[in-house]
């Protein structure tokens, strides 16, 4: 054979093995047909096919993250709200994900939406905001059960954002508002409650200890002295002061009439 055949064999042979080989990457697994029918699943790594007889679909592995987009859904309350949320999933059996259904990622998206406003539907808003943990996990089971088949798993279902009616804000805005103020006051009573109780205690023992207040008074005296340099004034205990006045007036009558007698 002349140089030019050799060459002509080698290209066919170069050919020949670019469409045999395949290269499987770790995250992927390679479903086989040939003519038309399954013949294998194959694993990483390098592998070979007959070129116009087998063809080689290579779904991947990896966990999938996929928006949800937002659904104008009526609660069970009669609200209406948009509600957007996140699925993440992944291939668990290339087979049945090649060959059950024609596009795993667009069926799951479109069974995502659908059950987000199935589910949503039936909880009121108050519920979709206090207890979303329940909700996705409600929608999760829900899009995994129907994605199971074709061999496909929903990890996890979050719902990222809930955009309520611009009333519906204020109405909201207003009850947090009186919330905040009902348990201010609440707050505020109990505060005056326990401070008119411990005042009380306080009066009583000083009526039974009257040098308590002299100690008191003189306490406070040196507090202000401390704190600034000015002359202050400080009323003294004006009715104890009209006690004794009377005490002594009486005792100087006494006296009186005694020398009159």
């Amino acid at each position: 054979m002349d140089l030019f055949t050799l060459i002509i064999i080698g290209i066919v042979i170069l050919i020949i093995l670019g469409l045999s080989i395949r290269i499987v990457n770790q995250y992927e697994r390679g479903v086989v047909f040939r003519l038309g029918k399954v013949i294998g699943v194959k694993k990483p790594g390098l592998r070979l096919i007959i070129p116009l007889v087998d063809r080689m679909v290579k779904p991947s592995l990896r966990i999938v993250t996929m928006p949800i987009p937002a659904q104008k859904i009526i609660t069970q309350d009669n609200i209406t709200i948009d509600v957007a949320a996140v699925a993440y999933f992944k291939v668990v059996d290339a087979y049945r994900a090649v060959v059950e259904i024609e596009n795993y990622n667009r069926a799951v998206n479109q069974i995502s939406q659908t059950t987000v406003r199935s589910v949503v539907g039936q909880f009121t808003l108050d519920e979709v905001l206090s207890e979303t943990p329940k909700v996705n996990t409600r929608i999760q089971e829900i899009i995994d059960d129907h994605s199971e088949p074709w061999g496909i798993k929903v990890t996890t279902v979050e719902i990222k954002d809930i955009k309520l009616p611009e009333s519906m804000q204020r109405a909201i805005a207003l009850q947090a508002e009186a919330e905040r103020e009902k348990r201010a006051k609440i707050i505020s009573a109990e505060g005056e409650y326990l401070a008119a109780g411990k005042l009380g205690e306080a009066a009583d023992i000083i009526a039974e200890h009257p040098v308590a207040l002299q100690l008191r008074t003189m306490q406070v005296l040196s507090n202000i002295s401390a704190e600034q340099n000015s002359t202050i004034v400080f009323p003294a205990q004006i009715l104890s002061t009209l006690k004794d006045i009377k005490e002594f007036m009486g005792s100087e009558l006494e006296s009186i009439e005694k020398e009159k007698k």
